[in-house]
Formats: structure tokens, C-alpha cells, sequence
């Protein structure tokens, strides 16, 4: 340890909360093009999935390469992100390559999702695309910048 409280070797999961888990499942899983590895939001109606942790409260996840995204269904259908107020700002999914990046706006593009232009940012060695899930998180998919 050096001289900090914690050592973290990275980040174990991520949560999201979410209006409407099914709305929001069809676009993760459309997104990643697989199913959650984890589901309980076919309970969503049960009342007592609410309130039970080992359900997931009626979400769903999905993992890979070691880290989790997953999706809590408890925010009033009327309720929006809000990147000005306490807690996240936007989320970002490391991809391999920037080819990779331009694969991924095709595709975005085939399945009529909105996104952003691909953005270099040569202060942070990354390059960036944006695209908004059900609730409006921002999502970015970034890669290593690479000089040519």
C-alpha cells in the first residue's frame, strides 16, 4: 500500500437506476448484443422484489471482462438523469481499438440508436463516442488513442 487508506485494483461493478427495467434491459442487452448474466426483472411485479437485495431489487446485469453493469429498477417512471446533481456524471465503457469505435457508431447508426460524433481528446490519450441509454445516462465508449 502506498500511503493511501485503500489500494483498489479497479472497479468490481456499477449500478445504474433506472424508470423502467424493462425498457432499459432491451437497450443494455441490444447495446452488448447478449442477454444479462444476472435477472430477476421478470419478478418486477412481484411487490416483495422491491425490497430484496438478492433479487437485485427486480434488475438485471450484465458482466464482462471481470466487471459488472447493472441496472436497479427503483426511480419514479417520471424521473430523468441529471448530470448536474450528486452522483454520476456519465459512465464510460473502455473498447479496444478506435477502429473498434467506428464499428460501433455503424452499428449504432444500423440499429437507429442516437450518438454523438467520434471525439478525439489528445489531453486524456483517449477517443470518445456518446451515446444516451432509455433514461438519458450519457454513455461513452472510449478507446487508447493511437498516434499516427
Amino acid at each position: 500500500m502506498s500511503g493511501g487508506i485503500i489500494n483498489p485494483l479497479g472497479f468490481a461493478h456499477v449500478r445504474l437506476t433506472v424508470t423502467d427495467i424493462r425498457r432499459s434491459k432491451a437497450f443494455y442487452q441490444r447495446l452488448f448484443g447478449r442477454p444479462p448474466g444476472s435477472d430477476f426483472s421478470d419478478e418486477i411485479d412481484d411487490p416483495t422484489v422491491h425490497d430484496d437485495p438478492w433479487r437485485t431489487y427486480g434488475g438485471c446485469s450484465f458482466t464482462f471482462h471481470g466487471v459488472t453493469l447493472g441496472l436497479r429498477p427503483v426511480a419514479s417512471a417520471d424521473d430523468r438523469f441529471d448530470a448536474d446533481r450528486v452522483g454520476l456524471d456519465h459512465l464510460t465503457l473502455r473498447v479496444g481499438s478506435v477502429d473498434d469505435l467506428y464499428e460501433a457508431a455503424r452499428r449504432l447508426d444500423d440499429a437507429g440508436i442516437p450518438r454523438g460524433e467520434i471525439s478525439d481528446l489528445p489531453p486524456f490519450g483517449l477517443v470518445i463516442l456518446s451515446v444516451q441509454d432509455p433514461d438519458d445516462i450519457n454513455l461513452e465508449l472510449a478507446a487508447p488513442r493511437t498516434d499516427t
